[in-house]
């Protein structure tokens, strides 16, 4: 199947309802309108309002109905309709969702997936375009995994859904129908955890996720161009993340940059530039490096290309490293 993202992300929920029928879905218009993005679109035909729920506008009830649900032996899907929009529901996430099972001392896990679009790209207003991942990745008791192609959107979010602790899927809003990929009809798994290599390089490692990948593949082609290799590291699940495929391929290139749409200040990138220097220092040519999105509220529409982390930025710094 020749598919988006958005498109995979629709298969897989059908596979896995299918699959499984303790998997429902709820959220704010997934039933009879598919989802604000279209993405759950067709499910309710499929599988019935029983399993494919509107809920009301209210995020901390849909979440707080889910964590009984999971007691109950269901495995429920919930879909905030934008990232910017889970703070009403951030205490019923940090509160109980991450901490049954602990608190349960196993009795109780928490199967529970969290799907949100996230981060700016489709200039959209504030609370639409929010990109605030290293919230949650502090949080122990949550995994946190971003897809950045069709085919790893698919199989996290079945990774995701067999998972029996719970899992918060954050979906590039402006990867949903970017490009297309071939995927397997079948379903099949991503593991969580584990990052791939998106490109091989030999003089520095760009490490990046979620919509800021294609942003560095341009920026690698650009970077090549002038005698550069750029190693890109997608590190698809940002919590556990996979501290082994850094630190490797660190310790080869030598510099290291880190890309992303969130905040600079506390973002992911100051988390890997500590373990870069904790566990790769002997091996740098260079200090680390960060491009991120500005410390600010996500812009207004016409301002957002100033905001958001381009190639020509990425670039920039990449001329940097290799300048030391």
């Amino acid at each position: 199947m020749n598919a988006t993202m958005a498109q995979a992300i629709n298969q897989a929920l059908a596979l896995e309802m299918r699959r499984d029928e303790r998997v429902v879905l709820l959220g704010e218009d997934v039933g009879k309108d598919g989802g604000v993005f279209r993405v759950t679109d067709g499910l309710v035909d499929a599988f019935g309002r029983e399993r494919v729920i509107d809920t009301p506008l209210a995020e901390s009830a849909a979440v707080g109905a889910a964590i009984g649900m999971t007691a109950l032996g269901l495995r429920p899907i919930v879909e905030i309709q934008f990232m910017g929009f889970i703070f009403p529901a951030f205490n019923q996430i940090v509160a109980h969702v991450a901490r049954l099972r602990n608190r349960t001392r196993g009795r109780f896990p928490v199967p529970l997936v969290i799907r949100t679009p996230y981060g700016a790209g489709v200039r959209a207003l504030e609370h639409h375009s929010e990109s605030t991942e290293a919230l949650f990745c502090h949080i122990p008791g949550l995994t946190v995994a971003v897809p950045s192609t069709p085919y790893d959107a698919k199989g996290l979010l079945a990774s995701a859904v067999r998972s029996d602790d719970p899992v918060i899927l954050l979906e590039p809003t402006r990867l949903y129908r970017s490009g297309r990929q071939e995927i397997p009809d079948e379903a099949y798994e991503v593991p969580l955890g584990r990052a791939r290599i998106v490109r091989e390089g030999t003089d520095l490692t760009i490490v990046a996720w979620g919509a800021m990948v294609p942003v560095a593949e341009k920026a690698a082609v650009l970077a090549e161009e002038k005698g550069w290799s750029a190693e890109i590291i997608d590190l698809r699940t940002l919590s556990p993340m996979d501290r082994e495929a850094v630190t490797g391929s660190v310790k080869k290139t030598g510099r290291a940059l880190v890309v992303h749409e969130a905040p600079k200040t506390c973002g992911l990138g100051a988390e890997i530039a500590a373990l870069v220097g904790e566990t790769a220092l002997l091996s740098l040519k260079a200090p680390v490096l960060r491009v991120t999105g500005w410390d600010i509220t996500p812009p207004l529409p016409k301002s957002e290309d100033r905001y958001y982390p381009n190639p020509e930025r990425v670039l920039r710094a990449v001329r940097r490293l290799m300048e030391f």
